[in-house]
């Protein structure tokens, strides 16, 4: 049987200064993609991702095409070193723009592109708030929104596992949302420090204006299929992905239910490529079963790559 595996990538949060700067110092093919990215974007996207400073990272503005240049030159290192081809991609919310590429929708300057202009975007949307929802009991998180809907507008903004999601909407519903949850027994409320309401329809006007800018981006039909965040199916077609990546920036983002129809298609071997650890963490929850590997810098990419040969060479 061929072994299937995935290739995973993160989206914003998993950040960090100094994120790529070895993959940057030992792989040409690394060192590539930022040149590449600092070029087309003309700015500094090496410099911001090598020595930040934080706070400019943590701007909207530059987390998504910095974490977006710094997870694709993880993943051409990875291919520097290793001839591997993905049974399926995806990506957590602006990770998805990695998965098009990976499944060669995209080449790298126009997901650049895309990437940028669907930050600036959703950075000018201001007002809402987001919280993130630990073990809240079974079937109360629908009653809960129900009624904290008398307030104002509040929906869920990722299915992140089993034991977690992201609720987002109107700041005092939002509030009230949590409050009821704690209530009911959930584990733990976070409020997220967010610069708007992401995910909700706080961002449609985004959405169609970033619908007129991707209508004109050349994209091609996946080699690979995408599992895509809006529907958690697999997409294939370019007129697919150009209707789902406007929808994206304002529909939930289906993450358990990706990874459940991947594992559903017997995918068993995720490998996480770009910053953090954050979607290892949460397949743990969906499935303790299945293995994820990391890459994000020289160390992981290299014990990786040793543990794959290995599994290849079993399967």
């Amino acid at each position: 049987m061929t072994k299937k595996i995935a290739f995973i990538f993160p989206g914003q949060g998993s950040q960090f200064v100094g994120m790529g700067k070895d993959l940057y110092d030992n792989y040409e093919a690394a060192k590539n993609v930022f040149d590449t990215a600092d070029k087309v974007l003309g700015k500094s996207i090496t410099k911001m991702c090598f020595e930040g400073p934080e706070e400019d990272l943590k701007q909207t503005v530059n987390t998504q095409p910095s974490i977006v240049t710094m997870s694709i030159a993880a993943l051409e290192a990875l291919k520097s070193q290793l001839d591997i081809t993905p049974y399926c991609t995806a990506g957590h919310s602006l990770g998805e723009y990695c998965a098009m590429y990976a499944s060669g929708v995209m080449d790298l300057e126009t997901t650049l592109k895309a990437i940028q202009k669907r930050a600036d975007l959703m950075s000018q949307t201001k007002g809402g708030a987001m919280a993130a929802i630990l073990n809240a009991p079974e079937g109360s998180l629908e009653e809960v929104l129900k009624e904290a809907s008398s307030v104002g507008y509040v929906d869920v903004a990722n299915y992140n596992s089993p034991a977690q999601v992201v609720i987002t909407g109107d700041e005092a519903a939002v509030a009230k949302a949590g409050e009821l949850l704690s209530a009911a027994g959930a584990r733990r409320v976070v409020p997220l420090a967010v610069s708007g309401a992401f995910h909700s329809k706080f961002m449609e006007n985004a959405g169609h204006e970033f619908a007129s800018f991707v209508s004109e981006l050349d994209l091609d039909n996946a080699q690979v299929p995408v599992f895509t965040n809006v529907d958690a199916h697999a997409t294939f077609l370019a007129p697919e992905f150009k209707h789902k990546m406007p929808r994206q920036i304002y529909s939930s983002v289906h993450w358990t239910q990706t990874i459940q129809n991947m594992i559903a298609e017997d995918v068993d071997t995720f490998i996480e490529i770009g910053p953090g650890k954050v979607l290892a963490g949460l397949n743990k929850k969906i499935d303790a079963t299945v293995k994820t590997y990391n890459i994000y810098d020289k160390e992981s990419l290299e014990s990786t790559i040793v543990a794959l040969k290995e599994e290849l060479a079993l399967a």
